[in-house]
């Protein structure tokens, strides 16, 4: 195998008793991608095996030009050769030493063959500078989790590795630390590879997304366009959503209404805090989308699309289908009842306006 640059590129077999592990995986270069499934898929042990903790057979990994692993070359990297950062669910904080210490610990690890993270924008970057002279005891899990992440992006490493970094969090600290992830988005210029079983965490920090099942990858792609997939929607076809990125445009303050503009039109939503030119995420639930074939204008729906029906899929249920939808270019999946489907006559490429009911956005 050729090294590629500018990707992630993993592939890997790990056999237990009773489980398998079959993964052959190339990834953006930046960004986020999250490894997403139910517990005992293999998330954790695809991390362990890109960091060495765990060594596969047939192996290959490469960091965006770096080769790791080439098992076919007797290549081999051991995990404190690799760089990486790597931030689990626990913190795993030096419990002895302060916040600063904690960092300038990682600070001393930094593989400076790229360049250096600067100590202060890491500490911006997570918001912890009113932290410093704390000890962990100290510390909220929220902001023991920031104070990890900071000291992995510390070591100035080529990927930054996240094992359900908010599994062990509450509700309260899950939402105080979502907006410093994503934070690391926009900052960072290095993949990373995010593992969690909450699919409004992947909907909400990941740019590219990799379903796994059972020790084995159902689909990889653009988050946006793998939720959008029929076959993957008809597997949770209760709980079947489509993603959007969107702009916050501007703010009706007769109404009390904020417009949300994005490729294939705009919505309406009863928000009055969100900064303008902002980029944010919406989430549609397909039972929440209605299909007519003409706009109703008396109609108290305030949101409507005009789309071209792409394809349909049972939808787990005899009398409901899943209509996968193109709006202007952005994947939508509506869920309707069979028999609307055969009055409306929908057929692929049928020109239809989606009418959503509830818009939230993932923030």
């Amino acid at each position: 195998m050729q090294p590629m640059t500018d990707c992630l590129r993993a592939r890997f077999r790990v056999d237990y008793s009773g489980f398998s592990l079959d993964a052959d995986l190339t990834l953006p270069g930046r960004g986020i991608s999250a490894l997403f499934g139910q517990s005992g898929s293999g998330k954790t042990t695809a991390l362990r095996c890109i960091a060495g903790l765990e060594r596969g057979r047939e192996a290959y990994v490469e960091v965006n030009g770096e080769i790791w692993q080439d098992d076919s070359k007797g290549i081999f990297l051991p995990t404190h050769k690799r760089s990486l950062g790597y931030v689990f669910q626990e913190a795993s904080l030096f419990s002895h030493m302060s916040v600063r210490r904690n960092l300038e610990y990682g600070q001393r690890r930094a593989d400076t063959k790229h360049g250096a993270v600067i100590f202060e924008q890491a500490v911006e970057l997570l918001g912890i500078g009113h932290l410093m002279e704390r000890r962990p005891e100290k510390l909220s899990g929220g902001e023991r989790q920031r104070v990890a992440i900071a000291r992995a992006i510390l070591t100035n490493p080529s990927l930054l590795l996240m094992d359900e970094p908010l599994a062990a969090l509450d509700m309260k600290r899950k939402r105080e630390i979502l907006p410093y992830l994503e934070r690391l988005h926009d900052a960072l210029e290095i993949p990373i590879l995010y593992v969690s079983h909450q699919q409004d965490e992947v909907m909400r920090l990941a740019d590219h997304m990799v379903l796994l099942e059972d020790g084995k990858v159902i689909a990889s792609g653009p988050m946006f366009d793998v939720l959008a997939r029929l076959d993957i929607s008809g597997r949770v076809a209760e709980e079947a959503s489509s993603v959007i990125e969107v702009t916050v445009a501007h703010y009706d303050e007769n109404y009390h209404l904020t417009r949300l503009d994005f490729q294939g039109g705009q919505f309406l939503v009863a928000r009055r805090d969100l900064q303008i030119g902002k980029r944010v995420r919406v989430k549609m639930y397909a039972r929440d989308i209605s299909l007519t074939l003409s706009v109703q204008p008396d109609s108290s729906i305030l949101n409507h699309l005009a789309a071209v029906v792409v394809d349909m899929a049972d939808a787990g249920n005899p009398a409901q289908v899943l209509v996968q939808l193109d709006a202007g270019g952005t994947p939508l999946l509506a869920r309707i009842t069979r028999r609307s489907q055969v009055m409306l006559g929908l057929t692929p490429g049928s020109h239809v306006y989606a009418q959503i009911k509830s818009v939230a956005l993932l923030a």
